[in-house]
C-alpha cells in the first residue's frame, strides 16, 4: 500500500503509534467510545504489526486461534492454530468493518515526542520531519519488533546472502543450498522444518535447547465449524478451554514449578518418542527451570531434527567467515545461506523512539536501569501518555489479545476521566508507580524467569521487566476500572 500523504488536520485528540493488534484495537474501542478524532502511525507500509513484518516459512500462531483473536470479534479460523495470512487477514477485515482506513497513516514513524506541559498538548516529529500535535499519545510499538543480531566476530564478512528471520529474503532460494541457522528460538522452531525439505544441508546452532510441548495442530473439520456457526457459545467455551490450560501453564511461572508436572511429561514424552538417538535426545534437554525461557509448541521441530541433511550443533560459534562458520573446536562447516533466528531487541521498549516528559526528563533516562509502568501502561513524570503491551505485560503461557483487551478498556476508561473532569492531563503518582514496581519485584522473586537462566524476559541482572508475575486474570481484576485516585491531575486551563 502507497505511503499516505500528511493530513491537512495538524492536532489530534488522540494519536495512536503502531497498527498491529494493540493498535488497531485502540482504535475501535475510540470508535465505538464516539471518540472520532485520532490518527493512527506507522512507519510500514501497510498494517499488521509482526504479522506483517514476519514472512518466513511455517510461520503460524503459537496460541490456538479461538483465543488468539478480540472477544468481540471472534473468527472463523480455518485450524486450530492460524497460519500468518489468516491473522493478517483478520486484522484488515477488522479494519474495513470499523473503518478505520481513513484514519491510518503509513510511512510515519515517530522519532521523537515531547510534552508541552503550558498548552498540555504532545508534540511529535515525525521520522520524514513532519511535526503532529495530539492531547493524548498511545504507544502501541509492541515488544517484538525490533531484530536482535548477535554479537559474533565476522558477521559482517559472510559471503552469501544472510538475513534475520523477521527480515526473510524471498529472493533467496535455498533449495539444494549450505544453509546454517542461528538460533532455536520460537521462529527457528517454525521455519527450520520448512526450509530441511528443500535444503541440501541445514546446520542449526543451539546455544540452549527449548521446552518444545505438543501443538496438536490440525484443521476444523465441517461438522465443528457450523457449531461454532450454529452455537457461538461452543466458541466462547472453547476459548475459556483454552484460557485456563495457559493459566495452568501461569500457575506453574508464577507459584510453584511443581504445577508443571503435566507439561513436562508431555514435554518428555514428546522427546522421547519422537528422537530415538541418545546423543541427540541429550542435546535437547535444557538445563533450566520450565518456562524461565519462553516454551515454544511444535510436532515437527524434534523430527526435523533427525533428517539426515539436519545437524544439531551445541559447540560455541568462535566467528563467521565468508565461506560459513567456525565452532570453537576450529572446526569450519561451510554455508552458501546463513540465518539468525536471534530474537528481538525487547528491553528498550520504545526504542529508537524519544519520549520527553514534564520538566525535560526523557523517558529512556528514566528507564535506564529497567523500563518500568504502572500496570505496564503509564509513567509518572508522562501526562496522558499510554503504553499497550509496555512493561509487565507479556505472558509465558497465554494470550497477549487477552491482556491488550484489559488494557485498551482501562486507557479508554483514563480518556473518559480527562473529559468528564474537565482536565488537562493525568499523571500516574510517582508513590504509586513505586508501590506497583515493588509488588513486581516482590512476585517475580519466586516466578521462573528469576530462577537462573538468562531469557528476553530480563535485564542483564536479571530483573523482570517484560512479564507479568501473576495469572493473566489478575490482570483484568486489577485493570476493569480507571483508577483516577491513582493520579495526580491538571484542571483544563484556559487557552493561552
Amino acid at each position: 500500500m502507497a505511503t499516505q500523504p500528511t493530513p491537512a488536520q495538524a492536532a489530534y485528540r488522540v494519536v495512536i503509534v503502531g497498527a498491529g493488534f494493540g493498535g488497531l484495537g485502540m482504535a475501535v474501542a475510540l470508535n465505538q467510545a464516539g471518540i472520532r478524532d485520532f490518527l493512527i502511525l506507522d512507519r510500514a507500509d501497510d498494517l499488521g504489526g509482526i504479522w506483517r513484518d514476519n514472512t518466513y516459512p511455517g510461520l503460524t500462531c503459537d496460541i490456538p486461534s479461538n483465543l488468539y483473536s478480540f472477544s468481540f470479534r471472534p473468527e472463523r479460523w480455518s485450524r486450530r492454530f492460524p497460519p500468518r495470512e489468516e491473522i493478517l487477514a483478520y486484522l484488515h477485515a477488522l479494519t474495513e468493518e470499523h473503518g478505520l482506513r481513513p484514519r491510518l497513516r503509513f510511512g510515519s514513524g515517530v522519532a521523537a515526542a515531547e510534552f508541552d506541559e503550558r498548552h498540555a498538548v504532545w508534540q511529535l516529529t515525525l521520522e520524514d520531519g513532519g511535526t503532529l500535535r495530539t492531547a493524548a499519545l498511545v504507544s502501541a510499538v509492541g515488544q517484538l519488533g525490533r531484530p536482535r543480531l548477535p554479537d559474533i566476530p565476522g558477521r559482517d564478512d559472510f559471503a552469501g546472502p544472510s538475513w534475520h528471520s523477521a527480515r526473510w529474503d524471498h529472493g533467496a532460494s535455498l533449495a539444494g543450498r549450505r544453509v546454517a541457522v542461528v538460533g532455536t528460538g520460537a521462529s527457528a522452531i517454525q521455519f527450520v522444518p520448512e526450509i530441511a525439505r528443500t535444503a541440501a544441508q541445514v546446520d542449526v546452532y543451539q546455544r540452549t535447547p527449548p521446552y518444545v510441548l505438543p501443538k496438536a495442530d490440525r484443521p476444523y473439520r465441517p461438522a465443528e465449524q457450523a457449531l461454532f456457526d450454529r452455537f457461538p457459545a461452543l466458541r466462547k467455551a472453547d476459548r475459556l478451554r483454552v484460557f485456563l490450560y495457559g493459566e495452568l501453564l501461569t500457575s506453574g511461572f508464577v507459584l510453584s514449578p511443581k504445577i508443571l508436572a503435566a507439561p513436562m511429561t508431555l514435554w518428555r514424552r514428546q522427546l522421547r518418542t519422537q528422537i530415538s538417538d541418545p546423543a541427540l535426545r541429550a542435546k535437547c534437554v535444557p538445563d533450566y527451570v520450565m518456562g524461565c525461557k519462553r516454551v515454544v509448541f511444535s510436532d515437527d521441530w524434534y523430527p526435523a531434527l533427525t533428517r539426515p541433511n539436519v545437524e544439531l550443533i551445541t559447540g560455541p560459534i568462535e566467528r563467521i567467515v565468508p565461506s560459513g562458520v567456525v565452532t570453537a573446536d576450529g572446526t569450519t562447516r561451510p554455508a552458501d545461506v546463513l540465518i539468525y533466528g536471534t530474537g528481538f531487541q525487547t528491553l528498550d521498549f520504545l526504542a529508537p523512539m524519544s519520549v520527553t516528559g514534564l520538566g525535560g526528563r526523557e523517558l529512556r533516562g528514566e528507564w535506564r536501569a529497567g523500563a518500568e509502568a504502572y500496570l505496564g501502561i503509564t509513567v509518572a513524570g508522562f501526562p496522558n501518555f499510554f503504553l499497550l503491551y509496555g512493561p509487565n505485560t507479556n505472558l509465558g503461557g497465554n494470550s497477549i489479545i487477552y491482556m491488550l483487551e484489559g488494557q485498551i478498556g482501562y486507557v479508554l476508561g483514563a480518556l473518559q476521566a480527562l473529559d468528564r473532569g474537565g482536565l488537562d492531563w493525568l499523571d500516574v503518582r510517582p508513590e504509586v508507580q513505586r508501590a506497583f514496581g515493588e509488588w513486581v519485584e516482590k512476585a517475580s522473586r519466586t516466578s521462573v524467569w528469576q530462577s537462573g537462566c538468562h531469557s528476553w524476559y530480563t535485564t542483564a541482572d536479571g530483573r523482570n521487566t517484560n512479564n507479568w508475575p501473576d495469572h493473566t486474570f489478575r490482570y483484568r481484576y486489577r485493570v476493569r476500572r480507571f483508577d483516577l485516585g491513582s493520579y495526580r491531575v491538571m484542571p483544563k486551563r484556559p487557552a493561552a
